[in-house]
């Protein structure tokens, strides 16, 4: 597995940030290569992504969600990959959103762009963007409240 951890700081309350992330099927306007995400539950998401004209289908399951402070998840088959992505107050317009992936590359094209950088510049880009889209709108399109607890061993 290849990990990435990547922060941004955005001008906005960490309630604003937190809820604008819960809203899945908004990442197409903000990350790169993601063509669409469908919420199928509370829990399950249904993502196509097209990474360097490689087109992949994978669903991922929110396996921790705690308002305002993280969502975690792992997908369900195919791509494998993991992250979680947290919220941390710095002031009352402020919030710094860390994420952290772990992904298996598969194929020589994707093992050489994890070697070369390409997912962590990726990372980075992605949040970049929806620092830009956030601070723009000032105001989350939606949100979602709800917990999702840890699963226990």
């Amino acid at each position: 597995m290849s990990g990435v951890t990547e922060h941004v700081e955005v001008a906005v309350p960490v309630r604003t940030a937190y809820d604008q992330w819960t809203q899945f099927e908004e990442f197409p306007q903000f990350m790169e290569g993601v063509q669409e995400v469908r919420q199928l539950s509370e829990t399950m998401t249904h993502w196509t992504v097209d990474i360097a004209g490689v087109k992949r289908e994978f669903d991922a399951e929110i396996t921790e969600q705690l308002p305002d402070e993280r969502v975690a998840w792992r997908s369900t088959g195919g791509t494998q990959q993991a992250g979680v992505v947290t919220f941390h107050r710095l002031d009352e317009a402020k919030t710094r959103v860390t994420l952290q992936l772990e992904f298996e590359p598969h194929g020589v094209v994707e093992q050489a762009g994890d070697k070369l950088g390409i997912v962590d510049r990726r990372a980075k880009g992605d949040l970049e963007r929806f620092k830009t889209f956030i601070e723009r709108r000032g105001q989350e399109t939606g949100g979602w409240r709800g917990t999702v607890d840890r699963p226990q061993p």
